[in-house]
């Protein structure tokens, strides 16, 4: 009798194993991270939390290509990312991985459309393709009739819907945003985790990097740090359910 082989265990979005990142500030070796491993999967919801200088910026930081270990390896998409070229990573962050700031890093001289379509230009899309696919990233996010508006005419919370629609437009891996409501007022930022919150639900891998606990709730796993490693690992079935 043939046996049927068990199914491959799915291929983490990302995974990090045993990752250190050491900074040389004159003569003194500051540690940021000592051996972290964790992986997630894709449509995983997942808040990284900690306090001022527990290493989630730099772990932020590595996640989104913007830095390199010290040692240790990241694998995106069972790729390795510390075996690729600076070219290489620019791409991935251009294309796997979608950013949301707390500043929103929008060009203030230039409509909404252009803002959106800027990561496509890099990616040398053309023109046509390039502003059918922005103009459907701004309608996502609810902002089809202000396409052609500039960002100093649009509220915080619109602004970070642009930052969201851009992020969104190269379908990346990951969703990476670091303290997304941080300028925003209390209302408005529950209108943006709601749009986190339906993101995740249609299939995006979202990563928040945050300080409040009210935001890393709307995860459904939430990773703490503390001096550079990790102190807890919780998913939401053990936290308690998402708020409303």
């Amino acid at each position: 009798m043939n046996r049927i082989a068990p199914a491959a265990a799915p291929v983490p979005t990302l995974q990090l194993e045993d990752i250190v990142r050491t900074y040389v500030m004159g003569a003194t070796e500051v540690q940021a991270l000592r051996g972290v491993s964790v992986a997630i999967q894709r449509n995983e919801y997942v808040a990284i939390m900690g306090p001022s200088g527990s290493g989630k910026s730099t772990l932020m930081n590595l996640i989104g290509c913007l830095d390199r270990p010290t040692s240790g390896r990241y694998l995106l998409e069972g790729q390795p990312v510390g075996e690729m070229s600076d070219d290489e990573l620019a791409d991935i962050r251009n294309r796997r991985i979608g950013f949301v700031f707390q500043t929103f890093n929008l060009l203030p001289r230039t409509n909404v459309l252009h803002n959106v379509e800027l990561p496509l230009i890099y990616a040398g899309i053309p023109r046509a393709e390039r502003r059918e696919r922005a103009l459907a990233a701004i309608a996502r996010v609810g902002l089809a009739d202000r396409a052609l508006h500039r960002p100093n005419e649009l509220s915080g919370g619109q602004r970070q819907r642009v930052a969201i629609a851009r992020a969104l437009i190269g379908n990346p891996a990951i969703l990476l945003a670091d303290e997304p409501t941080g300028n925003l007022d209390s209302r408005t930022g529950a209108d943006i985790m709601a749009m986190f919150n339906e993101l995740h639900a249609s299939g995006q891998t979202v990563i928040l990097i945050t300080h409040e606990d009210d935001i890393a709730a709307h995860a459904a796993r939430t990773i703490r740090l503390r001096d550079g490693l990790i102190e807890s690992d919780q998913s939401r079935a053990a936290a308690g359910a998402r708020p409303a």
